[in-house]
């Protein structure tokens, strides 16, 4: 090798470690940067357990069917009275609530910082719940295409009309970026029939609140449709709710087909208004049928759909009585539709609050909103509202 080779190969060599240097410090200042941001914390416990299963013999062979998986999180210095129960949605797990596609903290963390004790829960049949098909029946596998439309790279296929406005995702949203390959392989099979994932999360749920005490429900998507029907089974347990862009909007599903229309009406999926489960409603009804529906002739604003109703004078959810917060995004499919749950609690006799998180300033999130760039400043609004609500000791 000449000199001149010799030279330009320690030149090579000395950029390359200059190089690894370099990436190895920016990897310790980001470090540091988010252990300055969040500091360790002490926990009393950490832990699992199980709850609502039982025996179900098959074949002559005894299983678990119904059972809910449980991650547990109690801060040694806790200061709220309540737990809160984080409930994840459709093709999702606990991880939800557990961090972000790009490795930040998630929500679970931050409400434990704040004194929380926090349960986050796997679904019946999803996780490290247990998938039994003999009783469940039926699984779905959700695919990358769905996500691609509905949070990852919405503002491409505008399906409704706020999907331009999506900024705070925090990859690229391409197929193949890293952010939407972390995000995408925490997709897991689900039980295909909704209306039976509904019965199972309620009856876990309940076993859930029976086993641990009054607790605030935080039920995000898919999982809206059961938070409900937990929250009317023991409403003194429950002591608000939390319904971050809950499944809806009340019996009917809307389908998105973009421009110039956008919303095509779909198949009725909650008919007892919010949720397949039966609801307790005043004057009483034995069955959903009894509901008068009417669907408003004109909507509310440009870009949402027109509601679905009760027919006045309307039935009461008598047990609704408790603090309720609807979130919803600025740029979520939900945005053309959140307020008809909102309106329809308000009909039953219910006092929720919306928030609508670009009226605070707020902007620019999907329906993931726990898993973007600005989640901590999302959960700093629910905490704020539920230390109004709720408070808690110094």
């Amino acid at each position: 090798m000449s000199a001149r080779q010799q030279g330009a190969a320690v030149h090579r060599h000395t950029a390359g470690v200059v190089a690894t240097a370099a990436a190895a410090m920016l990897a310790v200042a980001v470090g540091a940067a988010r252990a300055a941001d969040d500091p360790p914390y002490t926990l009393a416990r950490d832990g699992f357990f199980y709850v609502g299963g039982k025996p179900t013999i098959i074949n002559g062979r005894t299983y678990m069917a119904g059972q809910m998986y449980v991650d547990v999180r109690i801060p040694a210095k806790r200061t709220q009275p309540y737990p809160i129960i984080m409930v994840h949605g459709g093709t999702r797990s606990a991880t939800t609530f557990f961090g972000t596609p790009d490795g930040r903290e998630g929500w679970a963390q931050y409400f434990v910082r704040q004194g929380y004790a926090v349960y986050v829960v796997d679904q019946p049949g999803r996780g490290r719940s247990g998938y039994l098909a003999e009783s469940y029946g039926p699984w779905k596998v959700p695919d990358g295409d769905g996500g691609q439309r509905r949070y990852l790279s919405q503002a491409k296929y505008k399906l409704w009309p706020q999907a331009h406005l999506h900024t705070q995702w925090p990859g690229s949203g391409a197929p193949d970026d890293s952010v939407t390959l972390q995000m995408t392989s925490g997709y897991l099979p689900e039980i295909a029939d909704f209306t039976k994932q509904q019965f199972l999360n309620r009856d876990a749920l309940v076993a859930l609140i029976d086993q641990i005490g009054p607790a605030i429900l935080m039920v995000h998507s898919q999982a809206g449709a059961f938070g409900w029907p937990v929250a009317d089974a023991r409403p003194d347990q429950v002591k608000a709710i939390l319904a971050v862009e809950p499944n809806g909007p009340p019996f009917y599903q809307v389908d998105f087909t973009g421009a110039p229309d956008y919303f095509k009406q779909g198949p009725l999926a909650l008919p007892y208004g919010l949720s397949a489960v039966p609801l307790t409603y005043s004057p009483a009804i034995a069955d959903a049928k009894e509901l008068a529906v009417v669907q408003q002739e004109q909507a509310d604003g440009p870009d949402l759909v027109r509601c679905h109703l009760q027919r006045e004078p309307a039935r009461k959810l008598s047990n609704l009585k408790m603090p309720i917060l609807v979130v919803m995004s600025e740029a979520s499919y939900h945005a053309p539709y959140d307020h008809c749950t909102v309106k329809y609690l308000q009909q039953a006799g219910a006092q929720p609050t919306f928030m609508r998180l670009a009226d605070l300033g707020i902007k620019g999130n999907s329906h993931v909103m726990m898993n973007e760039k600005n989640n901590k400043e999302i959960a700093t609004v629910i905490a704020q509202w539920l230390g109004k609500t709720l408070p808690g000791k110094e």
